[in-house]
């Protein structure tokens, strides 16, 4: 797709679970003093947020619901997706028309929906792409849910404000360097898939640097 005449935008998505009754189990205070913080003494609905990303725009549309995603939900989440990428005031530009617009995402259930497939079928400008199996490292915007999982509970959604605002504003201040950094980060396996070479991620190295002892030598 990259050596394609007609240029090819990848967008990644993915959906993360927040709850108000995480928070860090690590911290910083004066020397001599214990980091304490309060936490709610009863747990809170899991709330979803799903998130697009593309190596041009960085952070495309984010939108948090109470609860699970489902086929109903990502049809939502695709429908707004596709009028900001393709804006319909600018749907007869001829730089819309030319550009495709990849969607690379997991094999959870409700992206092979019939409903999800028959909404590609009608977009002629939106392809889809599957990840394989087991294959986070794959997924640029797992190592996006890192770092924004972090900037939510700094914010302390549970004393400050309501938990939504803050998966919003932490979603805002990633900016598209780093992204882009996410981005190049992966490509660096995707040669190998096709090639069925072994791959080793960073975590591979770092739980276990004797490739013999690693889960998956057998």
């Amino acid at each position: 797709m990259d050596a394609h005449a007609i240029p090819h935008e990848f967008i990644f998505i993915d959906e993360a679970g927040f709850n108000l009754a995480k928070t860090r189990r690590r911290g910083r205070n004066v020397i001599g003093h214990r980091a304490i913080i309060d936490v709610p003494g009863q747990r809170d609905e899991n709330i979803k947020m799903c998130t697009a990303i593309s190596n041009m725009h960085g952070v495309l549309h984010h939108h948090a619901n109470l609860g699970p995603y489902n086929t109903g939900h990502i049809l939502t989440f695709l429908d707004r997706l596709h009028n900001i990428v393709i804006p319909p005031e600018r749907m007869n530009d001829a730089d819309h028309a030319r550009t495709r617009y990849v969607v690379v995402w997991d094999n959870v259930s409700f992206h092979h929906a019939a409903p999800v497939q028959n909404w590609f079928a009608d977009q002629p400008l939106f392809l889809v792409q599957y990840l394989p199996p087991f294959s986070p490292f794959l997924n640029p915007i797992e190592e996006f849910f890192s770092p924004r999982w972090w900037k939510v509970y700094d914010r302390q959604p549970y004393v400050h404000m309501p938990l939504v605002q803050a998966m919003e504003e932490a979603c805002d201040e990633i900016d598209v360097g780093a992204i882009q950094g996410w981005i190049r980060h992966s490509r660096r396996f995707f040669p190998q898939c096709p090639a069925r070479e072994d791959i080793t991620c960073d975590v591979d190295e770092a739980l276990w640097p004797d490739r013999a002892k690693r889960q998956d030598a057998a």
